[in-house]
């Protein structure tokens, strides 16, 4: 019997037959619908009382159904809140469904279940006024508290366009800067106790610690954290929300500007999706190229970290030799694409066009020059005796608690676990790969360090891999839906080249379902999780990033330190604000 089959089956035996409704999805993830007063104990269940439990609280999503033209014979609700449960042992995912009626609904919180649920919750009330009784403080984390209306309801304006002229008058003025004043209260904080005033501190937006426009408000008593808040959002500009105006093909390039030092990986994630509802198989040379490239951008995006992470420290040095070694990469990158961070490549069904003459001897050229610049870079920054007082024994977190806030990519398998999607759950032809999963043990911020630059060692001998072994074939699948459409197909009747038109000026119609793809991401887990309903655009584009439930984390990891050993977390860490803030 298959797994998914098993844990049905566990299911309808402790909460009845009547409990679920099954949904086929294309991706083959078990997809329940439950009631909203079944959401508390079937989640509770399958953290804590199933053999090999879902103890990864992987994303909370809405969707408003309103406006969807083909339901399929599925249940006719207003909203649908979605849950990502993964599990280690299983090596799977499920997904529940809640249906929701009414024009603002409510259903219970499961923060009680799971910590990181905190802030996945927030998001859907921000985006869709769905509120989460018995939430701890349920307010908007990515819109100004000021905001009207919930961007991701279908009668949110898309464009600025749509809505009025912003006026700034001063009374205007004065509320929002009433609504940026922090109070402490609101967050359950004391301003002092019998023995000791508390200190209320900034950091950011405009700290260069924080690595991009991120306010954390810190209560101190003296130079200790005692508690942290997060302010995000500020790099939000709706990605999410672009994507149910721009076609299944012209929305490729948004995913560029998520992980903005990801470069193609983010059109891979996105693109996986798009394929398993378009029942599109790439070939096997445009699988090595996209792993070609994707681990470059992964050596490209981890030398940003390397060097930044050094100089947060007080090593400037560093920074400058990394950087001059990404060019090298970026070299590469506007060799075969013709762009460097944001190169757009990836295409439905395959890549932009084939690989130039010369490529291989460029990229060989990287390879054979890279191992010993990393073996230099470790010897200057990893053995240095102050790198290693400021992130021994700071911001540790055990395996335990790195699963229950979301971690994943390099921060939970510095914590020994060697959970790596690619090896897990290949993709893209990443099981013809051989490579080793690298891992530490204390999960403190050195070891983070560790894991990364392996890391790179690692993604180097994937690229020669590929330049060794790089298959013959086309670098398109040969598939009706594939685009921009091969022109093959466009000259033999008017008809074709109707088609043909139309795939170009509007894309492809991709089929009605639903599908999610999963990365191994320079940051950690990446997906999309894509709606159509037989239209030219998505009709949701749920982005699920790292850095998102990774930030969420730095208060919990913080609570003890020193504000200097905050920036040692903050670097650690490796978040992109706009991977965050999407």
């Amino acid at each position: 019997m298959p797994a998914s089959d098993l844990i049905l089956q566990d299911l309808q035996q402790c909460f009845g037959v009547e409990t679920f409704q099954l949904q086929n999805t294309v991706d083959d993830i078990l997809t329940l619908w439950l009631s909203k007063n079944k959401v508390v104990p079937v989640i509770d269940n399958l953290k804590s009382s199933v053999s090999q439990p879902f103890n990864l609280l992987y994303d909370i999503c809405g969707i408003d159904e309103r406006d969807k033209a083909k339901k399929n014979g599925l249940p006719s609700k207003d909203f649908t809140i979605v849950y990502h449960l993964f599990s280690f042992e299983r090596n799977a995912f499920i997904r529940l469904k809640v249906g929701l009626e009414g024009e603002y609904p409510s259903l219970p919180s499961i923060c009680s279940i799971f910590k990181n649920a905190n802030w996945y919750e927030r998001e859907v009330f921000d985006m869709f006024g769905i509120r989460f009784e018995g939430h701890p403080h349920l307010q908007r984390i990515l819109m100004p508290l000021s905001w009207k209306g919930y961007p991701l309801r279908k009668e949110h304006p898309a464009r600025a366009t749509e809505i009025g002229p912003f006026k700034l008058y001063d009374e205007l003025q004065d509320r929002e800067q009433d609504a940026l004043e922090f109070k402490p209260e609101e967050w359950g904080m004391q301003r002092e106790t019998d023995d000791a005033d508390f200190m209320f501190l900034n950091i950011g937006p405009q700290h260069p610690g924080t690595h991009g426009v991120l306010r954390i408000v810190l209560q101190l008593d003296g130079e200790d954290i005692v508690d942290a808040v997060p302010e995000i959002g500020f790099h939000h500009r709706g990605a999410e929300k672009m994507g149910e105006r721009q076609s299944w093909h012209t929305y490729i390039p948004y995913t560029d500007r998520v992980d903005y030092l990801g470069g193609v990986m983010n059109n891979l994630a996105y693109l996986l999706a798009v394929e398993k509802l378009a029942g599109i198989e790439v070939p096997d040379r445009v699988k090595v190229i996209r792993v070609m490239l994707c681990e470059l951008f992964r050596i490209n995006s981890h030398l940003v970290w390397f060097g930044t992470f050094a100089q947060d420290l007080g090593q400037l040095s560093p920074v400058f030799y990394m950087f001059t070694d990404r060019e090298k990469v970026f070299d590469i990158i506007e060799a075969v694409c013709g762009g460097r961070m944001h190169p757009n490549w990836f295409r439905i069904g395959g890549v932009a066009q084939d690989l130039p003459n010369g490529w291989d001897g460029l990229v060989r050229d990287f390879v054979n020059y890279f191992p010993k610049k990393l073996v230099e870079y470790t010897n200057m920054v990893l053995r240095n005796s102050l790198f290693k007082a400021r992130t021994k024994g700071i911001g540790i977190y055990t395996l335990e608690e790195a699963i229950e806030w979301g971690v994943t990519g390099p921060g939970l398998r510095a914590c020994g676990f060697d959970w790596d999607f690619r090896k897990k759950r290949p993709y893209s032809g990443y099981d013809m790969f051989d490579f080793d999963i690298p891992v530490a043990q204390n999960g403190d911020c050195f070891d983070r360090a560790v894991v990364r630059v392996e890391e790179m060692r690692q993604s180097l001998r994937i690229v020669e891999q590929c330049l060794n072994n790089m298959p013959e074939g086309s670098y398109k699948a040969d598939h009706p839906l594939t685009t921009p459409p091969l022109k093959k197909h466009t000259m033999q009747d008017i008809e074709t080249l109707i088609t043909h038109f139309l795939s170009v000026s509007w894309g492809p119609v991709i089929p009605p379902g639903e599908a999610m793809s999963c990365i191994e991401a320079t940051k950690g887990a990446n997906s999309y999780y894509l709606t159509s309903d037989g239209n030219t655009s998505p009709y949701r584009s749920r982005i699920r990033t790292p850095s998102f439930p990774h930030m969420q984390m730095v208060p919990y990891i913080s609570k003890g330190y020193t504000v200097a050993d905050l920036l040692s977390i903050l670097g650690s860490v490796d978040y992109v604000l706009a991977d965050i803030d999407r």
